[in-house]
């Protein structure tokens, strides 16, 4: 006989859907098939396991992914799944305190922690052939 999952498993099932498709238009009946449940069910349950409604927790992730786009790129952060700039920078600044432009700002720009890999920095600094006997093959002569 097969044992039927606890109902948070399915909960998760949706959390996990967040998280890994948050660049995505999900609403709650999307969320709520993937959890098995009916959409006010869903609802229910996810903010008393959570602490926080679907919506909640969908925006609460763009918005940590924002930040992090604006802490290590200079590149825009509207690819997180947000579409409106106004609603994001409003969302943004109740979430962080600044604005996204001030939030970038408080870093260092983002071609000053560019990691250069080993081998590309290795290749760069090897000396160039200049025509000594080594480099043309003229061995002792």
């Amino acid at each position: 006989m097969i044992t039927p999952l606890p109902p948070g498993r399915h909960l998760l099932r949706a959390k996990d859907l967040i998280d890994a498709r948050y660049r995505e238009q999900l609403d709650v009946p999307a969320l709520a098939r993937a959890a098995r449940l009916s959409p006010a069910h869903f609802s229910r349950e996810f903010r008393r396991s959570f602490g926080e409604t679907p919506h909640q927790y969908l925006l609460t992730r763009r918005l940590e992914r924002a930040a992090a786009l604006l802490r290590n790129t200079d590149r825009t952060v509207l690819n997180v799944g947000l579409t409106s700039v106004g609603s994001f920078t409003t969302s943004f600044g109740r979430a962080f305190g600044m604005s996204p432009t001030a939030y970038r700002a408080s870093y260092p720009p983002a071609s000053a922690r560019i990691r250069i890999p080993t081998c590309v920095l290795q290749a760069y600094a090897r000396p160039r052939s200049n025509g000594s006997r080594e480099d043309n093959g003229d061995r002792g002569r």
